[in-house]
């Protein structure tokens, strides 16, 4: 009869013991719920060993493992942080090259391609969007050309509109010029105007160039001689490309680009005599040729 009471009184703490860590872990706002819901049930299943076994190894943890974190050397600046964003695995498996995508027959795939893609920098994925006008799709077709109509006809204001302003201003001010021409770079280069068109705004980003050299030709990079030359040889204007390039050269005669530009220009143009007069320049020259140029060089050379 003893031994039975002594068992119901154990397990009347046991329970005791058990229901007030499970209260007093939910009222504290602990925020591992679940983990204090598991250790309540496993404490009400396990009289004694229980309760015995989490008080132990939460002791031994305090004395043995347990180490006061030393701050001394951690400095808490942004500058120092690097986050790493998970992957969106679902986006990232949904991602395939846009010719691809316009062959296969799955419009649900096609479409939440396109929503990718437009999810991401739209102005840098124009090419890829007007690959989508040919869709067999009509609904993933007609979105694309929406997408593609509004940010063509954004670009078409801020271009007109910076012109007007580089047009105002004073002969100081160069703001608008240094701005305009890599914003129209940016979206020239993937060729998504009419031919017409394009060349209308190949000029206008060489009429760009004019005003800065014209006031300050020391804020045109040669980065952005390349950017002009490159434009207008994508429109065939080799006589405007031929006075930049002359221009780069003049300016930048130690940079790559004022080489490569003229090569090209030379190359498209088939002046033959020219361009390999360039190339023996080069060649002579101290400046360091990529690997790109050097294939040329080899091939032609």
């Amino acid at each position: 009869m003893n031994q039975w009471l002594i068992f119901l009184i154990m397990i009347f703490i046991n329970t005791l013991v058990s229901i007030s860590y499970l209260i007093l872990g939910l009222l504290m706002g602990n925020k591992e719920r679940t983990a204090c819901v598991f250790r309540f049930i496993v404490m009400l299943l396990c009289p004694v060993i229980g309760p015995l076994f989490f008080f132990v190894g939460h002791l031994l943890y305090r004395i043995v493992f347990h180490k006061e974190v030393d701050l001394a050397d951690v400095v808490f600046s942004k500058e120092r942080v690097r986050t790493n964003v998970r992957a969106d695995e679902e986006r990232e498996r949904d991602i395939v090259p846009v010719e691809e995508a316009l062959a296969v027959s799955d419009k649900s795939s096609l479409r939440t391609l396109m929503l990718n893609v437009i999810r991401g920098d739209v102005q840098s994925s124009l090419a890829a969007i007007a690959l989508a006008l040919n869709s067999h799709d009509s609904e993933t077709a007609h979105y694309a050309a929406s997408v593609l109509q509004d940010e063509l006809n954004d670009f078409r204001f801020h271009v007109r509109k910076s012109f007007q302003e580089i047009e105002a201003e004073s002969e100081e001010q160069t703001e608008f010029e240094e701005a305009l021409i890599p914003y129209m770079n940016h979206v020239l280069v993937q060729k998504v105007f009419t031919e017409m068109e394009q060349k209308k705004f190949a000029y206008m980003m060489s009429d760009t160039g004019d005003y800065l050299y014209r006031k300050n030709a020391s804020k045109i990079t040669s980065q952005f001689y390349e950017w002009i030359c490159l434009r207008l040889l994508d429109v065939q204007a080799f006589d405007k490309m031929e006075i930049w390039c002359d221009r780069a050269a003049a300016q930048y005669p130690n940079e790559l680009a004022s080489f490569t530009c003229k090569l090209k220009l030379y190359f498209t143009s088939q002046q033959k005599e020219k361009f390999f007069q360039v190339m023996e320049q080069l060649k002579e020259s101290e400046v360091v040729i990529d690997s790109e140029t050097l294939e040329l060089i080899r091939t032609f050379g």
